[in-house]
């Protein structure tokens, strides 16, 4: 049964987990592993995982890297970066990963969905969509390797047509909120949740946990994932992971009108 779910979403760069802002500039938080270790503790919901490295660098995922995210996890992962192929995306499931998340690959060679999704089963695949602000009228666009390339495609249309091509989950990565702790892009996400059915996930700009409530209270059943609000504390943004326990997740579904 599908449930309003709150992920931390964790980035690994040079085998370090950072954050960025606007997708530049990124800060080093920790290890990895560690942070994996703490979230097991506070009983997450779901982690994600995403190299923001290999991509860009045209290179294999790092299969030691998630076989030891993998054995640590307690709870359901998403890892994703650099997956390009089938054989790929069948190695990390079997290491023990709940859903892979492809971007570039799925801008690139579509059809990797729907064959992805006969492998593996729909459920497990994920696309996640970055979208940017771009153009002097400022429309929204699809952007891949780490939102320096664009794609010309409008990101509702695309989300349809991931849904078409069997994907099982659309994640929405907002590049221009990206670590400014401000709040979800919420036209963004309410232009696309109207367009497809699947299940969906928000990512960028989580600033409180009053962001997520106000998201969830909009639309009910979503996956709110944070990477700053999870692993900053304060005005000075210093590093301490962190995430609400049961009785708060509890408190805030319930003053948003969801079933948890």
């Amino acid at each position: 049964m599908l449930r309003p779910r709150l992920i931390p979403c964790l980035l690994v760069h040079n085998g370090g987990l950072v954050k960025t802002r606007k997708f530049a500039d990124a800060k080093y938080v920790g290890d990895p592993i560690n942070a994996v270790r703490i979230f097991n503790e506070k009983e997450v919901d779901e982690l994600i995982v995403v190299d923001i490295d290999a991509t860009r660098l045209q290179r294999e995922p790092d299969y030691k890297l998630i076989s030891n995210l993998a054995v640590e996890c307690r709870m359901p992962l998403c890892y994703g970066g650099g997956v390009t192929s089938t054989e790929q995306l069948e190695r990390i499931i079997g290491l023990g990963v709940e859903k892979v998340a492809i971007s570039n690959a799925a801008v690139t060679t579509p059809h990797l969905i729907t064959q992805a999704a006969q492998r593996v089963g729909s459920q497990s695949i994920a696309v996640v969509i970055d979208v940017k602000k771009t153009g002097l009228m400022r429309r929204y666009e699809v952007v891949t390797h780490n939102g320096t390339q664009r794609t010309g495609l409008n990101p509702v249309e695309f989300a349809r047509r991931t849904e078409e091509l069997g994907a099982g989950e659309i994640v929405i990565n907002s590049v221009d909120h990206d670590g400014e702790m401000s709040g979800y892009d919420l036209d963004l996400i309410a232009a696309i949740r109207q367009s497809v059915s699947l299940p969906m996930t928000v990512l960028g700009g989580a600033g409180t946990l009053a962001d997520i409530e106000k998201l969830f209270a909009t639309h009910g059943i979503i996956g709110a994932a944070a990477g700053s609000l999870f692993v900053f504390k304060g005005k000075y943004r210093a590093v301490l992971i962190n995430y609400p326990n049961r009785i708060e997740k509890e408190d805030m579904l319930m003053r948003a009108g969801v079933d948890s």
